[in-house]
C-alpha cells in the first residue's frame, strides 16, 4: 500500500474513533444533566454507558442500575435478560458493581462472634433494633464453623443508637449483643458513653450503599441484601470453599 494512502488511512480512522468518542461524551453529559434536572440532588450518578439492549443507557445510580434513551425522555426500572444464555444482566451488573473488598473492612468497628471453628467468615451491617436482624442471629446459631463480624448500623430510631451505644460499651459486648437479638436481655445502660465506632460505621454503610438492616458480605465481596436463609448462606460459602 501507499505509505501516503496508508497514513491517510490511519489519520481517517483516527479522527472518526475521536468523533465517536467525543459524541459518546457528549451524549452522556446531556443524559447526565436531564436526569440531574429532573431528580434533583437525591440522584448521584456515577456513570453512564451503553446497554447491553441497542438504543438505551446504562446509568449507575445511588448504586443501582437503571436505564434511559438518548436524550432521557424515559425512564427504564428492570432487569435485561439474555434470552439465549438466561443470565439476568442487570442482576449481574448490579452484583459487581456492589462488590466489596473484604480485607479493607474494620473489623476492630464491629462485634465478633465466633461459632465452632470460626473458619467461614461474614460481615453483616444490623440494627438491633431491626426484626430481620433477630431472625438472621437466629438462623446464625444453627449453623457451625463461621465468624461474624457485626457492624452496629442504628438507623431505625434514637433507641438503637441507644442500644447500639450500651451493647459497645458493655463488659462483654459480644454476649450482650446475642442476649439481646437471641433472648431480649436488655443491655446494662452504664458505661453508654464510652468511645464507640457508630458514627464510623455509619459513615462506612453510606460509603458502600448500604440502605437497610441487615446487609450481609463474604469474603469474596458478595453481598446479600436482607435476612437470608440459611440454604442460601451455607450455599455462598460452599462456593467460596471450593474456590480456595
Amino acid at each position: 500500500m501507499n505509505p501516503i494512502f496508508k497514513s491517510f488511512i490511519g489519520c481517517v480512522i483516527f479522527l472518526s474513533s475521536s468523533l465517536t468518542w467525543n459524541a459518546f461524551a457528549q451524549s452522556n453529559e446531556k443524559i447526565k444533566a436531564e436526569l440531574q434536572r429532573q431528580f434533583g440532588p437525591q440522584i448521584q450518578i456515577k456513570s453512564i454507558s451503553p446497554a447491553p439492549l441497542p438504543g438505551l443507557f446504562e446509568v449507575v445510580a445511588n448504586n443501582s442500575v437503571i436505564y434511559t434513551d438518548s436524550q432521557a425522555k424515559f425512564l427504564f426500572q428492570g432487569s435485561i435478560v439474555d434470552l439465549k444464555t438466561g443470565n439476568n444482566l442487570t442482576e449481574m451488573r448490579e452484583e459487581e458493581l456492589n462488590r466489596i473488598k473484604f480485607s479493607d473492612l474494620p473489623i476492630q468497628d464491629s462485634i465478633k462472634v465466633v461459632r465452632g471453628d470460626g473458619s467461614r467468615k461474614l460481615a453483616v451491617f444490623t440494627d438491633p433494633n431491626c426484626g430481620y436482624c433477630k431472625n438472621l442471629e437466629k438462623t446464625f446459631v444453627n449453623m457451625d464453623n463461621v465468624t461474624i463480624y457485626n457492624f452496629l448500623m442504628p438507623i431505625l430510631s434514637a433507641d438503637s443508637s441507644a442500644k447500639s451505644k450500651a451493647i459497645w460499651c458493655a463488659q462483654d459486648p459480644t454476649k450482650t449483643w446475642l442476649n439481646w437479638m437471641l433472648h431480649n436481655q436488655s443491655p446494662p445502660s452504664n458505661k453508654s458513653d464510652c468511645v464507640n465506632p457508630l458514627d464510623k460505621n455509619l459513615a462506612l454503610a453510606k460509603k458502600l450503599g448500604i440502605n437497610g438492616t441487615p446487609a450481609i458480605f463474604f469474603v469474596d465481596g458478595h453481598r446479600i441484601p436482607g435476612a437470608a436463609s440459611k440454604d442460601a448462606i451455607e450455599k455462598k460459602l460452599a462456593e467460596l470453599s471450593k474456590k480456595s
